[in-house]
């Protein structure tokens, strides 16, 4: 619980710089209306030049207020005090909490040209009943980022099962010792989420107002007891991704894969550009039965904030971030996997992202794995707690050898209890 509070308070104490940053630009052509935007990434940088340069009634000034889950933070803080930019990302996880703590903005009566810009499913992600939060930016289907150079010098066959995921782990490591099939992070919530999603979980539901929370449900604890046994056969690492000892074995070739969104490329290439053209994608392995179905891992929206009073520009930037063919190319450029329709379909005519390079199919897997996505998924109102007390209970876990299954179940109670605690009426 302390590393929760720490990390809160000290996302907290940035607010303040952030919020200094907000507001209109006095002084210049009162003409030209300026809008704040909070965004992680580097691809942004691109994108909003490309939206300045063609819009001189419009300015956008970006702040990197951190990744989703500090910019969560930071724009709750900011919109109680009234201070909010005029728009924000927003990971799909968290437009439910967002929404409910009355953040953003219902822009439905604005973006209705919008809707046929992105599938249904796609859509769907921020259009509650009706009400629309934002606009689709990206999605991150998952997919299964492999060495292929490693699998190729090893001998290995890449799984389309989990149960082959398993057996190629056992035959990685009797090849190499050295070698681990994957990485299982307990501090993932979104990569843990996914592949419960895919299991057939359902974490959270809502009818009437009333709520179902199912972390502990049959298909999270088969996940939890599938990734508890190959930590328990030494077949996987237990650690958290992205340090400087894990960013070490990526570079020695002895992590050979990752499950996780399609922005996972990018990610390995920032900290192993030397292995430029050595790794490819393929489907997601998938249970029994001949379901190709995954689930999103990651991906965010763009979201108009009840605080701007520039909601009609706001909505202007919106719809050009999503149509506007510099704007998706920077996306694909930067290694984002566009939302839209319009962007999908500008993938085919791209090169695949630098850590894949020589992989001639890399985005018709991609456009595979975007047209199979799990529909429907319902994140819950509280999924910032959810997410501290997921990392809190599987980093414990792995630290003091218990089972994952009981982490998920400590992980269901905390969920729970604060959900009751501020007034939801949770009936399973």
């Amino acid at each position: 619980m302390h590393g929760r509070i720490a990390r809160r308070l000290a996302a907290m104490a940035s607010v303040t710089a952030l919020l200094s940053s907000c507001g209109a630009i006095t002084g210049g052509d009162d003409d030209v209306v300026t809008l704040d935007f909070w965004c992680w990434g580097d691809v942004q940088t691109a994108r909003v030049d490309a939206f300045n340069a063609s819009h001189p009634d419009i300015q956008v000034r970006r702040t990197d207020a951190g990744g989703g889950n500090d910019t969560a933070t930071k724009l709750l803080t900011a919109s109680r005090a009234g201070n909010a930019p005029d728009v924000a990302c927003i990971e799909y996880q968290t437009v439910p909490a967002m929404v409910v703590s009355d953040v953003l903005a219902d822009i439905a009566d604005k973006t209705g040209p919008l809707t046929d810009t992105f599938t249904e499913e796609t859509w769907q992600l921020t259009d509650f009943e009706g009400h629309v939060y934002g606009v689709p930016d990206d999605i991150g289907p998952m997919v299964l980022l492999y060495n292929k150079a490693r699998f190729d010098e090893l001998g290995l066959r890449v799984p389309e099962t989990w149960e082959e995921f398993a057996e190629v782990a056992a035959e990685a490591r009797a090849a190499d010792p050295d070698t681990y099939m994957a990485t299982f992070s307990p501090t993932e919530f979104g990569n843990f989420a996914g592949l419960a999603q895919q299991a057939g979980a359902t974490w959270w539901q809502v009818e009437d107002r009333n709520w179902t929370v199912g972390f502990d449900d049959e298909s999270s604890l088969r996940v939890a007891q599938y990734w508890q046994d190959l930590i328990d056969q030494d077949l996987v690492t237990a650690e958290p991704l992205l340090t400087p000892e894990w960013n070490n074995r990526v570079n020695r070739g002895e992590i050979l894969t990752w499950p996780a969104g399609l922005w996972s490329p990018s990610v390995i290439y920032s900290i192993a550009e030397g292995q430029a053209g050595d790794w490819a994608i393929a489907p997601l392995p998938h249970w029994e039965g001949d379901s190709n179905a995954v689930a999103l891992q990651g991906g965010s929206a763009l979201c108009v904030t009840s605080n701007s009073d520039q909601v009609d520009a706001a909505v202007e930037f919106l719809t050009w971030m999503a149509t506007a063919q510099e704007s998706t190319d920077a996306q694909i450029a930067g290694g984002q996997y566009p939302a839209s329709l319009n962007g999908q379909a500008a993938t085919a005519e791209s090169p695949p992202p630098a850590l894949t390079g020589s992989q001639e199919d890399y985005w018709e897997v991609a456009t595979e794995a975007a047209a199979s996505t799990v529909p429907h998924i319902q994140w819950g109102p509280n999924v910032t707690t959810a997410n501290d007390a997921f990392a809190d209970a599987f980093s414990a876990a792995v630290r003091d050898h218990t089972p994952l299954t009981d982490a998920l179940r400590n992980t269901q109670e905390e969920v729970v209890e604060e959900m009751e605690r501020v007034g939801f009426h949770v009936t399973g």
